[in-house]
């Protein structure tokens, strides 16, 4: 294997365009394709900023039969210039489809097995092999992707609740056991024997500590710990944004969050949110959804028929109603 010694990297793969053409660059990352057409080799080098084309020719020859033994996800770095390409071979598709890099030196940083799966978006593979091979899967542009766009949105959340007066404050993480939703995850302690620390299912004695202190208003993006049974919307471990505010009522509380997703939309996704959003109490949550977080695009909502039926001879509405209770319908 070869090293990157003496070379620097001048630009990341995605981000050449032709107003780079002539210059010269030195790149770095994994082998995505590779394409032999005897007197030509076309390499597509990828990073996390996207692909480029390298080309490899018979002026050339001892790179050229170098660049023949590149093989799927190998590491290499290379030198070259930035050249436009011909109009005929222009790849709409990417970002770097007008230009390609005419390579000069080529080095291989490290060699690569068979992948177990292909690096690309169009594979159907099971979850168990993409988290067996986790760091594969993460090469996978879907995945970078994701991981970028929570990186934006943390990014996002500290500007915009500084800007608003938060401050961001570290809680501990082993902490004593305090009553809260659900069980703790316990860290026996070495120094204090058959004694154990628990892992914060939310910094709530501590936030609300801190606002006693007069720190006014906390923000934290913090990891919360809860041993509970797995369903569709938990996990033993997740991430949060949490808050608290002093001196302040309910609408304050909520048009500071309205104000952050605002900002995530437009800023993310370019969607314009406007503002207040639309509230619902929690009587009429219940009364028209059946549940306190309603998905408001479903669109068949509950319908009150207690008036109608109240005198019907039927049993079982007849009985529901005597207790207080109510009949209700879905108008499918």
């Amino acid at each position: 294997m070869e090293t990157i010694e003496g070379l620097k990297r001048s630009h990341m793969c995605g981000e050449l365009t032709k107003n780079d053409v002539g210059k010269k660059v030195t790149l770095m990352g994994w082998v995505h394709t590779e394409r032999d057409f005897g007197s030509l080799c076309f390499i597509d080098l990828r990073d996390r900023s996207g692909i480029v084309q390298l080309v490899f020719n018979e002026k050339n020859n001892e790179l050229l039969q170098k660049a023949r033994t590149l093989r799927k996800e190998y590491v290499i770095a290379v030198v070259g210039e930035v050249v436009l390409r011909s109009e005929d071979t222009i790849n709409p598709n990417i970002p770097t489809g007008e230009i390609e890099i005419i390579v000069t030196e080529l080095r291989i940083l490290n060699k690569s097995e068979t992948p177990p799966f292909m690096i690309c978006e169009d594979q159907n593979v099971k979850e168990e092999l993409r988290l067996k091979y986790r760091y594969l899967d993460l090469r996978r542009k879907e995945m970078q992707e994701n991981i970028i766009f929570r990186h934006k949105v943390t990014k996002i959340a500290r500007d915009y609740y500084d800007k608003h007066g938060f401050l961001e404050i570290e809680t501990p993480m082993l902490i004593k056991s305090t009553p809260e939703g659900a069980r703790d995850y316990l860290v026996p302690s070495r120094v204090h024997e058959g004694k154990f620390y628990a892992l914060p299912q939310s910094p709530q004695l501590y936030k609300q500590l801190l606002m006693v202190a007069g720190m006014d208003r906390y923000m934290q993006i913090v990891k919360c710990f809860r041993d509970e049974d797995l369903r569709a919307d938990r996990q033993p471990e997740f991430t949060q944004i949490d808050l608290e505010m002093s001196f302040v009522d309910v609408d304050d509380v909520i048009s500071v969050n309205e104000g952050f997703l605002q900002k995530v939309f437009k800023e993310l996704l370019n969607i314009d949110i406007k503002l207040p959003l639309p509230r619902l109490s929690y009587k009429e949550a219940m009364e028209r959804f059946g549940s306190d977080k309603p998905d408001t695009r479903f669109g068949l909502e509950l319908k009150d028929l207690t008036d109608i039926v109240r005198n019907c001879g039927f049993k079982v509405f007849t009985d529901a109603i005597q207790r207080g209770g109510s009949v209700r319908c879905i108008n499918v």
